[in-house]
């Protein structure tokens, strides 16, 4: 395939890499997903869309229809400790228009992201699409990728090829961009239980109770339940099967007792490898990392999603006029580097000390509640707001620029 000098090949179809697309398509650029998966079913994945990621819906046009689809609203999270909630984060404090996290499966907020950019004639997606290398020019500038699709090999050259395909991403390794890992990281086994009418709501809650802790996240039908484990400790936890998790569950939980005998086998659990960690340089000439490819985010906070959406503001922003210009060189993709890593930095070195110190990842810890710091944010007025601030938009969010709401002709 002859590429076209602006085109982009987005690696990855996942909240980053299609919101990138879509980004881009309605300026006027050519672009092509490549996805490994068939489909975008996502079990257990951020299913979390935060206030930042409303508002550059709602800039694009997009809000309204967004929400007419299935979803919940989650107003507040709290830590829950010995039957005691504590909120960590108020979100209905927020000045904006969606005081709240949408929680929506993501599979649904992806489909609908597709939907939008097959409106666009230079824009595709190509689903059960594999990468196996890259293609490389003499000066080693990265040109584009092979990939297998349906048993057959193809090629594919672009302007810029951008890696969005998550924690394990295929497109780092082949680049050679090794990953700095900055946290022992944990393992969590997700679930799902059917949700009863007189159920709480309006929060997401983790839950915490001996060397366990456990998240609920209220989907309306079910309820999603992430249990963490030790890091490693997957097979040991296999061999002893669900009773010890049914038990654990119902100790904290009280009111989920009643239906965890549906919990019946290893088959309904879903295991998500969680670390913290980043490449130091985001780039080589002709390629760019960002979201979970760049830099793997605990789900602490339910931030993944939100920084990686955030990444793909920043590249849209920093990358179009280089794209129509036809010369995308390292100085750019230099520069959206620089606009992201200074707040994932922050952030990441938030969630080792909330991970090592607060959460008691290590062997035999016992889980406590930061009372004291939670405290003082609350009972200051001008903090109150801060921790719903930083969960929702970060440090600093990255918005559109000015004009680019509007679409091309």
């Amino acid at each position: 395939m002859t590429r076209r000098p602006g085109d982009v090949c987005i690696v990855g179809g996942g909240p980053a890499g299609m919101v990138l697309a879509l980004l881009l398509a309605r300026q006027g650029i050519g672009v092509t997903v490549l996805e490994a998966a068939r489909d975008f079913q996502r079990n257990f994945r951020g299913d979390t869309l935060h206030p930042a990621i409303m508002e550059l819906m709602a800039e694009l046009g997009l809000a309204a229809p967004l929400l007419r689809l299935a979803h919940t609203r989650a107003h507040q999270a709290r830590f829950i400790s010995s039957g005691r909630a504590q909120t960590i984060a108020d979100f209905s404090r927020l000045r904006t228009p969606y005081p709240y996290l949408t929680v929506m499966a993501q599979s649904r907020f992806l489909t609908f992201l597709a939907g939008e950019l097959a409106r666009y004639p230079r824009a595709r997606i190509e689903m059960g699409a594999r990468v196996e290398g890259l293609l490389e020019g003499k000066g080693g500038e990265v040109e584009g990728v092979v990939y297998r699709q349906g048993g057959e090999l193809h090629e594919l050259r672009a302007a810029l090829m951008v890696g969005t395909d998550g924690r394990f991403s295929k497109v780092r390794a082949l680049a050679g961009l090794p990953l700095r890992r900055l946290s022992p990281g944990q393992d969590v086994l997700w679930f799902s239980l059917p949700r009863q009418d007189g159920d709480p709501g309006g929060s997401i809650d983790l839950h915490l109770g001996g060397p366990h802790c456990i998240v609920t996240t209220d989907h309306g039908e079910r309820w999603q339940v992430g249990y963490s484990i030790r890091k490693g400790s997957y097979a040991e936890a296999r061999s002893l099967g669900v009773g010890p998790i049914r038990q654990a569950v119902a100790e904290t939980i009280p009111w989920l007792a009643g239906r965890l005998h549906l919990l019946t086998e290893w088959g309904q659990l879903h295991l998500l490898a969680v670390e913290v960690a980043r490449v130091r340089r985001w780039w080589r000439p002709g390629l760019l990392l960002i979201g979970d490819a760049a830099h793997p985010i605990s789900p602490i906070g339910g931030m993944g999603i939100n920084m990686a959406v955030q990444d793909a503001i920043a590249a849209a922003n920093h990358l179009c006029a280089p794209l129509r210009a036809g010369r995308v060189r390292p100085r750019h993709l230099a520069r959206v580097q620089r606009t992201r890593a200074w707040q994932i930095a922050f952030l990441q070195a938030q969630q080792v000390i909330e991970e090592r110190e607060v959460i008691g990842i290590h062997v035999g810890a016992q889980l406590h509640v930061p009372t004291t710091l939670l405290k003082v944010l609350h009972s200051l007025p001008g903090l109150r707001r801060l921790p719903g601030y930083i969960t929702a938009y970060g440090l600093s969010p990255v918005r559109l620029r000015s004009g680019w709401a509007v679409e091309r002709a």
